[in-house]
C-alpha cells in the first residue's frame, strides 16, 4: 500500500479507535493524562513501522498492545517507587507476559465498560464547561486541539489550556475512573448529557463566527449520544437526548439557503429534511417512553420537536400541543429560556398578543439581557401586530447582540422589511 494510503487508513484508525484506546489505558493507568500520551506514542509508532510492515489485521489491539508495552517501560524507568506504582507495574506486567486476551477482547466490543467509565470522568462536574467540553472532544472525539479550536472560533492556545487544566484538575481532585454508583448517577448523567447537548446546539446555531451550521460537531454530538444510549440502554433520559439531537439534525439541509443564509423552521423546504434520521429519533423517543418513569426535560423536548416532525406541513403543526409540552418543561426546569420558547409557542396556537405579553414579561430577567433571541421573538410578534417602527428597533438590537455574522445578515434583512413597511 502506497505510503499516503497508509498514512489514511491510520488516521482513519485512529479517528474510530482512539477514545476506547484512550479509556482502556486509563482503567490501566489510572491518569487520563498519561493515558493520552501513551496513546500518541502508539500512533506516532503506527505511523513510523505500518508504510514498512503494512496495516496489521486488528489494527485496535496492535496499538493498545504497544501503548501498554510503553506503559510497562514508563512504569519500570519512572523515579518515583511507591508501592501502588510497583504493584501497578507488576500488574501490567503479567498481563504483558499472557499476552493480554482480555485486552484484545474489550477492543472487539465497541461499546465497553471503558468507555464509559472514560465518558464520566471527562464530563466531570468538577470541571468548568468549557473545560468539560474540550476534554470530551479531545479524548472521546478524538479530535485534534487545532480542530476543537477551530469549531469554537478560539485560539489552539486557550483549547491547549483548557485540557491540560482539566486533566490537572481530575488528577489534583483524585477523581476515580470509574462509572458512578447508583447513588450519584442521576447528577453524574446529567453534567453527560449536558455536554453532549451543548456540543450539538453549537453545531447546530453557531454562535458566532461566519457560518449558521458546524456539521463536524453534529455529527459528534450524534456518535457521543448514540455511545451512551448503547451503554445506558435503562436511562430514558440518554434515550430522550438522543430524540431530541436526531430530529434537529434532520432539518439541517433545509436550514440553509443557497448562499448559506439561515432559513426558519416554518420557512424550511420539508422534503430536504432527513427522514432516515426523524424515523431514528422517532424510535428513540418511542424508546424512551417505553422505558418508563418520570419523564425528564429532554424527553420533553424531544417530543416538542417530534410534534414538527409529524407535520408534513408548516400548517399542521399541533401548536396547541407544543404549548402544553411547554407548560409541562416549564414546571420541571423552569427557566426564562423556556419561557420565551413557550412564548413562541403561544403566539403560534393562541396570537401574537397574547404571546407578546409573555415576551413582556420576560423583558426584565438578567439571565435574557444581552440574548438576541428575546429581542428577535418581540419583533417578530410586533411586525405580525402590525407595529412595525417597534418591530424594527426590536430587530436591530436583536442584530447588535448576535455574534453570528449569518443570523446579523438575516435580523438586518428582518429590520429593513419592516422600515419598508412603515414607510421609513
Amino acid at each position: 500500500m502506497p505510503a499516503p494510503d497508509v498514512n489514511r487508513t491510520i488516521d482513519a484508525v485512529w479517528r474510530i479507535e482512539s477514545a476506547r484506546l484512550v479509556a482502556g489505558l486509563g482503567r490501566i493507568v489510572r491518569d487520563l493524562g498519561l493515558a493520552e500520551d501513551l496513546a500518541q506514542e502508539a500512533l506516532v509508532a503506527a505511523l513510523e513501522q505500518w508504510p514498512r510492515s503494512g496495516v496489521p489485521d486488528n489494527p485496535g489491539a496492535w496499538l493498545m498492545a504497544t501503548a501498554k508495552h510503553r506503559a510497562i517501560d514508563r512504569l519500570r524507568r519512572a523515579e518515583v517507587h511507591d508501592r501502588k506504582t510497583r504493584e501497578l507495574g507488576r500488574e501490567l506486567a503479567v498481563r504483558g507476559e499472557a499476552g493480554g486476551p482480555d485486552l484484545e477482547a474489550a477492543l472487539d466490543d465497541p461499546f465497553d465498560d471503558d468507555l464509559l467509565r472514560m465518558i464520566f470522568t471527562t464530563c466531570h462536574p468538577l470541571l468548568s464547561t468549557d473545560a468539560r467540553v474540550a476534554l470530551t472532544l479531545r479524548l472521546l472525539g478524538g479530535l485534534a486541539t487545532e480542530e476543537i479550536a477551530r469549531a469554537y472560533l478560539v485560539s489552539e492556545a486557550t483549547v491547549a489550556q483548557r485540557i491540560v487544566r482539566a486533566k490537572r484538575t481530575l488528577t489534583a481532585a483524585r477523581v476515580s475512573f470509574e462509572t458512578p454508583d447508583r447513588g450519584e448517577l442521576a447528577e453524574r448523567l446529567g453534567s453527560v448529557l449536558e455536554v453532549v447537548y451543548l456540543i450539538f446546539n453549537e453545531g447546530y446555531a453557531a454562535t458566532a463566527g461566519d457560518d449558521w451550521l458546524r456539521p463536524e460537531l453534529i455529527e459528534e454530538a450524534l456518535r457521543l449520544g448514540r455511545i451512551v444510549a448503547e451503554l445506558l440502554p435503562s436511562e430514558p433520559e440518554v434515550h430522550g437526548l438522543v430524540a431530541l439531537i436526531e430530529l434537529q439534525a434532520s432539518r439541517s439541509r433545509a436550514r440553509t439557503g443557497p448562499s448559506g443564509e439561515p432559513v426558519l423552521l416554518l420557512d424550511q423546504d420539508r422534503a430536504r429534511w432527513d427522514w432516515v434520521l426523524v424515523g431514528r429519533g422517532l424510535a428513540a423517543l418511542e424508546r424512551a417512553q417505553e422505558v418508563g418513569g418520570v419523564l425528564g426535560p429532554y424527553v420533553l423536548q424531544a417530543a416538542i420537536a417530534a410534534c414538527h416532525a409529524r407535520a408534513r406541513t408548516a400548517e399542521e403543526t399541533d401548536w396547541e400541543r407544543i404549548v402544553a409540552l411547554y407548560d409541562g418543561l416549564a414546571q420541571l426546569q423552569p427557566s426564562p429560556v423556556v419561557e420565551l420558547n413557550r412564548a413562541v409557542a403561544v403566539g403560534m396556537a393562541f396570537g401574537p398578543e397574547a404571546a407578546l405579553e409573555l415576551a413582556d414579561g420576560l423583558s426584565g430577567e438578567p439571565a435574557l439581557r444581552d440574548y438576541h433571541l428575546l429581542p428577535t421573538v418581540r419583533g417578530d410578534l410586533l411586525a405580525k401586530l402590525g407595529r412595525n417602527e417597534e418591530a424594527r428597533a426590536e430587530f436591530e438590537r436583536a442584530a447588535s447582540l448576535t455574534q453570528n455574522a449569518r443570523q446579523r445578515e438575516l435580523l438586518l434583512a428582518r429590520m429593513a422589511e419592516c422600515a419598508s413597511r412603515n414607510g421609513g
